[in-house]
């Protein structure tokens, strides 16, 4: 698995304890996190590994995302360009 560069221990470790598994997340909160999700998925983290960062689901991550109209990136992989 990918660490993450981008944040230190301590500021993630304070991510997980202040966002409760399941607990709903709404108003300032919710976009003060949206803001903070879009910094890092700006810089190239993945859903999945801000996902796992926050301790909440991909679909809730990637709803957040879609909410605050973040331009979300193509899957990648292997693709074929025209000759």
């Amino acid at each position: 698995m990918a660490t993450d560069t981008t944040t230190s221990p301590a500021s993630r470790a304070r991510a997980k304890t202040t966002l409760k598994k399941g607990a709903r997340i709404t108003g300032v909160a919710r976009e003060k996190l949206a803001a903070d999700l879009r910094k890092k998925y700006e810089k190239g983290q993945s859903i999945r590994a801000l996902a796992e960062g926050t301790g909440r689901s991909y679909g809730f991550v990637h709803r957040l995302l879609m909410d605050a109209e973040v331009p979300l990136r193509g899957r990648g992989g292997a693709t074929r360009k025209k000759k």
